[in-house]
Order: structure tokens, then C-alpha cells, then sequence
């Protein structure tokens, strides 16, 4: 295996699950790699809101002269994206050794992919030198593979149902296991404003030095610029994060308490904080892409992120049509996420997904067209009868919608990662109305 696509076709064919929640194999695994981390280390779980999340502590730690990693996941458009050391993206050369250590100790023991590439990711990120290592949840968090490394600060950002095949059917359950991050005596930030009980409870019987919003600290803003307010700290003036969308000063609000928690180890200037949060970037969310019509790629997939991309849509202004490009996995509430979008839809273009769990194209379409002809689209006038096709992949639903679109127009690209990375996968579009994307 000379190539990093050897070692992830390697990883896909190992386990005949692509989930295996629980910590017992992939633990035994890194204790013969002896990981560990010699930094501080900050773990993102919640459903919704954790890359952001990642991205501002990341910049604003660079931002005040810190060796930062990131670990994230899933990727957009190359596995290498899911790790970043000191603000740039790590290369498959870099990880070839870290994927053969793996191999190494995991002596027979069977790993999923996320598992194994998890392992190796943060075996580089271990021998990096780093000053703060980010680790960003990928499922739930008790059992999940990064909840291996033991957290220095836990954020939990927003919590809502999502995954409930394998979280539990409820936010107190799902809020059960994003608190498994939690450690006995240690900071634990909640950015969720209304979080589940579980969340609470859990960490007054760690005894975490337990952050709430609206408790421990807090925020208020204007059209122009905002403040937060935490122990002991206060940021004032703050221009808005470089990320759209109001959602997000919830995520820069939880960001400042984990680095105010973290200050005697980790500190941080107000200079850096502004810095750091006027120039931050991360593709896929509520991103808008210059050109007529306007172009937006979100990667919400669960009802929550769709709700909030839809108040983020509305806050845009008047657009006389909305042509909405929407590809997604099966076991989402799907009808949820349609319903909520049914408001601004006036024309959809569904589409293919390359993964065996995306609902077809096909499937979305006849879902969305029996909801309409079943009244579960509310009071949506004329919408529920909004023109639709469907097409092999994202990039040709795009390229449809934009042959369709005026310049006043808008697209909007939503529903999976694997939906905007499609798009992203040829570089970001440039949108000409009337012109297909090139």
C-alpha cells in the first residue's frame, strides 16, 4: 500500500460494518500505538455546529501564535481535509506512516474506517508538536473513537435529534452520549442555549467546571457588531464572524468560553480573538458564492441545521425565485427537512448521491410529491406544486438550475456533504445566469 487511496480502500474493506460504536477495540489498538497528546486538547461533540465550531478556535489560536491541529470529519471533497496542522491541510504523504503504525499494533483486531483513519489521523497530529490539538466528534461521543484522547475542555454545541438509531430517540438520550466527552473536574462548555437535563446532570456528577450560556457567560449584538461576556472576560465591539449566518454566535460564543476557561494555559489576546473570527473559512457552510444568480452551499442534513439554514435564507432578502439543488441520506427525517424548506421552494432539482446510504434522487422526488399531494407542507400556496426534476449527481442538478435561473435569482445547494462536495469537487462554481457552471 504505497498510496493514501490504498490505505483507505484498505480501511473500507476491513470491517463489514462502516458503524461499530464502543471503545474496546479501537482503545486496545492505540494503547499499542501509545497515543497520547502532550497539549491541550479541546473535544467538539453536538449535533449540529462543531466544524464551525473547530474552525473559530482554530483561528483564533493561530491567530495568537499557537501550532494548532484540527481534526474533523467527514471531508468535503478529499480525505486529507479531515486534518489540519498549523491552518493548512495535512497531505497523504504525511499520513502514510501514521496509516502503517495502525496496521502495525492493530495485530488482527478488526477497525471500521472511521476507527482506523481516526487512529492514524491523530497519531500525526500527536507527533506534530502542537500546542492545542481540536478533535471534533464524529457520532454521539461516549462511544465515539475520538472520545479516546481525554479532553482538556469539552464544548457541546447545539443538541437535536439526529442518528437516533444509534443516539437514542430523544434529546435527553442523544444528550446523554454527547456528554460521555465530559471529564471528572474539568471545563465543559454548553453553547446550546436550551440544553437537555442529561447534559447537566452528567456534568455536575463529573463535578466539570460546568459553562452555560446564559449562565456563565453570554452575548448581545447590533446590526453592526457584537459583545460577549464571560467570568471574569469581556470582548466588546466585535465585528461579526467572517462564517454567516446568526447561528454562529452561538459556536463564537462557546468558542470564548472554552478559551477563557482554558486562558492560564492557553491565552489568548482580545486581538487575536478579532482576528481570528473576522478570518475564519469553512466551505459547505451557509457559504455564498459571488456571481448572479447567488449561489449558497450548505451542508445542513438533519431538521435542526435546516431550520436554521431557512432563517439564514429569509434574512437574505427578497429573491424572486429559489431554485433548491437537495441530495441527501436515507435515514434522515427527510420529510422534516422538506416541510421546512417548502416555504421558499419554488422550483427543486433533486439528485443522486454516490454512497449506498443517499435516498435516490427519485425517491426524494416521490417523497416530496406525495407530501404536497398530501397536504404535509402546511400553507405553502403555490410551492406545493413547485416544478421537479432529478438528476445522476449534484454537479448536473447545479448546472440545471443554473440554465433555468435569471440573474436575480438564487441556488442553493443543501443536504448531505456529500451534495456540496459534489459541487466543490470540480473547484467552486462560478455562476453566470444562463451559463452553465464552470
Amino acid at each position: 500500500m504505497d498510496t493514501l487511496q490504498d490505505w483507505l480502500a484498505h480501511c473500507e474493506r476491513l470491517h463489514p460494518k462502516t458503524m461499530e460504536l464502543g471503545l474496546d477495540r479501537v482503545r486496545a489498538v492505540a494503547e499499542r500505538m501509545g497515543l497520547g497528546f502532550d497539549c491541550p486538547v479541546i473535544t467538539v461533540a453536538g449535533t449540529n455546529g462543531k466544524g464551525s465550531t473547530c474552525a473559530m478556535l482554530e483561528a483564533i489560536a493561530l491567530e495568537a501564535g499557537w501550532r494548532c491541529g484540527v481534526y474533523t470529519s467527514p471531508h468535503l471533497v478529499h480525505f486529507e481535509e479531515r486534518c489540519r496542522l498549523g491552518g493548512e491541510i495535512t497531505t497523504g504523504a504525511a499520513l502514510l506512516p501514521h496509516f502503517e503504525r495502525v496496521e502495525q499494533a492493530r495485530q488482527g483486531v478488526t477497525l471500521t474506517y472511521f476507527e482506523f483513519t481516526t487512529l492514524a489521523i491523530l497519531g500525526l497530529m500527536a507527533a506534530s508538536g502542537l500546542d492545542l490539538a481540536i478533535l471534533e466528534v464524529g457520532l454521539g461521543g461516549r462511544l465515539d473513537a475520538v472520545n479516546l484522547i481525554d479532553a482538556d475542555c469539552a464544548i457541546i454545541t447545539s443538541i437535536d435529534l439526529d442518528h437516533q438509531d444509534y443516539l437514542g430517540p430523544d434529546r435527553e438520550s442523544i444528550g446523554r452520549e454527547k456528554a460521555g466527552v465530559m471529564r471528572a473536574g474539568r471545563p465543559v462548555v454548553v453553547s446550546d442555549p436550551v440544553p437537555p437535563q442529561s447534559v447537566i446532570d452528567t456534568a455536575e456528577g463529573l463535578g466539570c467546571d460546568l459553562w452555560l450560556l446564559g449562565r456563565d457567560f453570554n452575548f448581545s449584538g447590533d446590526k453592526q457588531q457584537w459583545g460577549w461576556a464571560g467570568r471574569g472576560r469581556r470582548y466588546a465591539g466585535l465585528g461579526y464572524p467572517a462564517l454567516r449566518g446568526a447561528n454562529q454566535l452561538l459556536n463564537a460564543s462557546g468558542v470564548l468560553a472554552a478559551l477563557t476557561a482554558l486562558r492560564d494555559r492557553l491565552p489568548v489576546t482580545a486581538q487575536a480573538v478579532r482576528n481570528g473570527l473576522a478570518m475564519v473559512e469553512l466551505p459547505g457552510r451557509f457559504q455564498m458564492v459571488p456571481g448572479q444568480p447567488a449561489l449558497v452551499l450548505d451542508v445542513a442534513h438533519n431538521p435542526h441545521s435546516v431550520a436554521a439554514l431557512v432563517a439564514n435564507l429569509d434574512a437574505m432578502g427578497f429573491f424572486p425565485v429559489t431554485h433548491l439543488v437537495f441530495g441527501a441520506m436515507g435515514d434522515k427525517d427527510l420529510d422534516a427537512m422538506l416541510a421546512r424548506l417548502a416555504p421558499l421552494a419554488d422550483r427543486w432539482y433533486f439528485c443522486d448521491l454516490p454512497t449506498p446510504r443517499a435516498e435516490s434522487g427519485q425517491a426524494l422526488a416521490d417523497r416530496w410529491q406525495a407530501l404536497a399531494a398530501a397536504g404535509g407542507l402546511g400553507a405553502t400556496g403555490p410551492r406545493g406544486k413547485a416544478p421537479v426534476s432529478v438528476y445522476p449527481d449534484p454537479r448536473a442538478a447545479l448546472e440545471a438550475a443554473a440554465a433555468a435561473a435569471d440573474p436575480a435569482d438564487r441556488i442553493v445547494v443543501f443536504g448531505s456533504f456529500y451534495t456540496v462536495g459534489g459541487i466543490l469537487e470540480g473547484g467552486v462554481p462560478r455562476l453566470q445566469a444562463r451559463h452553465l457552471p464552470s
